[in-house]
């Protein structure tokens, strides 16, 4: 596929493709544990859409959501991978999700809590990931909880632990991941949210790069580079988000 020389320019400003990348959330991103550079799904697809444009690749690697969305709003960084919120949209379009994963609740064996619908109480003290899109979306849905945010998604359940909170709140393959390296914690059954995550641009970079990125992210779901990526990476519980 050919594409427009000013939609190429309009990803390039500083001559090359710029990603955020986010290593707050392990269905994204993470560590190489062989040579420490970043690898996972969304690394698999900035290489491939920079491949698309033929241009070279920029990984900006940030620890947090909100980091990475601020690098993309702010135009430090050309395209992202984020959850859809419309916080965020006001100066990133998005495409449609990619992938598909569940935000889950996770408290000591000993909680009384049984069901997440009893989360949103009075008294009730839920850790998020400060900027997280399970934060965003928490801050408008609980009406009588508290939230307290933990600098990063991946510091949830130990700051959760540390701040003695009731609840902790995050991507569920990652609170499965701390339930397997600390003992005496459980989930509530089901989700509060299910994710969607997409790929996005800055709303400067106009509507006809915003719609290039869009028919990019369906080709790769409809042509199994998705779902690839996933079992490449040892993601489980991740699901290919349909076709928009």
């Amino acid at each position: 596929m050919t594409i427009d020389t000013a939609i190429i320019n309009a990803f390039t400003p500083c001559g090359r493709l710029r990603a955020s990348i986010n290593l707050g959330n392990p269905i994204l991103a993470g560590r190489d544990p062989a040579t420490g550079a970043p690898a996972g799904v969304s690394v698999d697809l900035a290489r491939a859409f920079a491949e698309r444009l033929g241009v070279e690749l920029e990984l900006v690697v940030w620890d947090s959501a909100g980091k990475s969305v601020d690098a993309v709003t702010k135009e430090q960084a050309d395209i992202g991978f984020f959850a859809i919120d419309p916080l965020r949209g006001a100066g990133i379009s998005f495409t449609d999700a990619y992938v598909l994963i569940e935000g889950a609740y996770l408290v000591r064996d000993a909680s009384p809590l049984r069901e997440r619908d009893a989360v949103d109480r009075e008294g009730i003290r839920v850790m998020v990931g400060k900027g997280s899109a399970y934060d965003l979306h928490l801050s408008r849905e609980l009406k009588h909880a508290r939230i307290l945010r933990a600098p990063t998604s991946p510091a949830v359940v130990d700051s959760f632990l540390a701040e003695n909170a009731d609840v902790a709140a995050g991507v569920k393959q990652q609170l499965e991941a701390d339930m397997r390296r600390i003992q005496g914690l459980r989930m509530l059954p089901g989700s509060f949210m299910e994710i969607r995550q997409a790929m996005g641009t800055p709303k400067g970079r106009g509507s006809a790069a915003a719609a290039q990125l869009g028919l990019f992210v369906e080709e790769m779901k409809a042509n199994g580079f998705v779902a690839q990526a996933l079992q490449r990476h040892g993601i489980q519980g991740a699901a290919v988000a349909p076709s928009a």
